[in-house]
């Protein structure tokens, strides 16, 4: 995707690493620090300093707005994607005999909501099989019950991508769910079609390279009313400091209720660098580029002996491949020792390939795992 003159300018920590662990923890370009320094001249401003800090959040509803396909109407900014579902869950005023739907590929932020003691809703798993989500299987899980149904586009855990058609059609047939999609391992990777789902989620500091403490909320106006986050503070309220503000607090419905409280502006500057810096890359051009590398890296792996966790069918990854190794750790530490950065956990490897990685770097990869191996 880049010119070694490029890669080098804009992330200059990358040289003589081989970084491929993105899915945990993205490099930022150069533009991401100086934003963040732009922040710090701004504050030192005192309250003059609001008037740039609302230009850059309302420049980060925008470009998220292009992203996700909505409008900045649409969007609301929190803290990180597990806010934004602790807050939807507030939102949904689930009741016993209410039934939610999650899955065994998912993050923790979208599943543990549900799983509360003080949750009255019954949780459906929708589980696995050799590595992917399955409508068939999800289909038995819907039902007149069912008020929500939340997964990731792609999977942190081993880089499953559904086929988010065919799940939205599935959720609109057979139940009147509100549908979540986490975009966090999608978002700045691959191109984006989120035209049916209700609920729109991404953290911030992976794939669009920029900070932490950040949430990307999307609600379609369709789906606002179905959405209002019942939670005190004043950003989100209809009139905070009205002259009713003691006998009643009205959340604005949608996305605009997901930010409660003053929004982390240092995160937001950082939020706008990262999102312009891919905007003028272009996510298709980058897709295009860094796809080949993911699918001849996926093959090459799936040759060694290891237990292959990432489905085979180019169809269905992103940038993510992992698999499991009754080594891993050691093979993790030895990889680790000639700068080559991914991901062990639980005798999991995790590889993670975006736009500033280079063929040399997946090469490298490759043969230093084969000999690890």
């Amino acid at each position: 995707m880049l010119t070694a003159e490029s890669r080098r300018r804009d992330f200059p920590s990358l040289t003589g690493r081989v970084y491929l662990n993105t899915a945990a923890e993205g490099i930022p370009p150069q533009s991401v620090r100086a934003a963040l320094l732009q922040y710090f001249a701004d504050k030192e401003l005192g309250m003059d300093g609001r008037q740039p800090h609302a230009a850059q959040w309302q420049a980060v509803r925008e470009l998220t707005a292009d992203f996700y396909g909505l409008s900045a109407d649409e969007i609301g900014l929190c803290s990180c994607s597990s806010e934004a579902y602790n807050l939807a869950a507030l939102a949904l005023q689930l009741k016993a005999g209410d039934e939610v739907v999650i899955n065994d590929l998912d993050f923790p932020a979208g599943v543990t909501p549900w799983l509360q003691p003080t949750c009255p809703a019954t949780v459906k798993l929708w589980r696995h099989r050799d590595g992917a989500l399955r409508v068939d299987d999800l289909i038995p899980l819907l039902g007149p019950k069912t008020r929500f149904v939340t997964t990731s586009l792609v999977s942190f855990f081993n880089g499953a991508m559904i086929n988010l058609a065919e799940v939205s059609q599935a959720v609109r047939r057979h139940s009147a769910a509100l549908f979540s999609v986490d975009v966090t391992q999608a978002l700045g990777r691959i191109p984006l079609c989120l035209d049916d789902v209700d609920l729109i989620v991404s953290s911030t500091h992976k794939w669009i390279l920029a900070s932490h403490g950040g949430g990307l909320v999307g609600v379609p106006a369709r789906s606002a009313e179905r959405l209002v986050v019942p939670a005190g503070g004043w950003f989100h309220l209809q009139d905070p400091f009205g002259a009713d503000r003691f006998n009643a607090a009205v959340s604005k419905p949608g996305a605009s209720g997901f930010a409660v409280g003053m929004p982390n502006y240092p995160a937001i500057y950082a939020i706008r660098a990262g999102l312009e810096y891919l905007k003028s890359v272009g996510v298709p051009a980058l897709h295009a580029a860094v796809q080949p590398l993911t699918e001849h890296c996926l093959a090459e792996i799936a040759r060694l002996p290891v237990e292959l966790l990432t489905p085979r069918d180019p169809a269905q990854i992103a940038g993510i491949i992992a698999f499991r190794h009754p080594q891993a750790e050691r093979i993790h530490q030895q990889l680790h020792a000639r700068n080559i950065h991914l991901m062990a956990h639980a005798g999991r490897l995790r590889i993670a390939i975006h736009g500033y990685n280079t063929v040399e770097d997946i090469e490298t990869l490759l043969r230093e795992l084969r000999a690890a191996l």
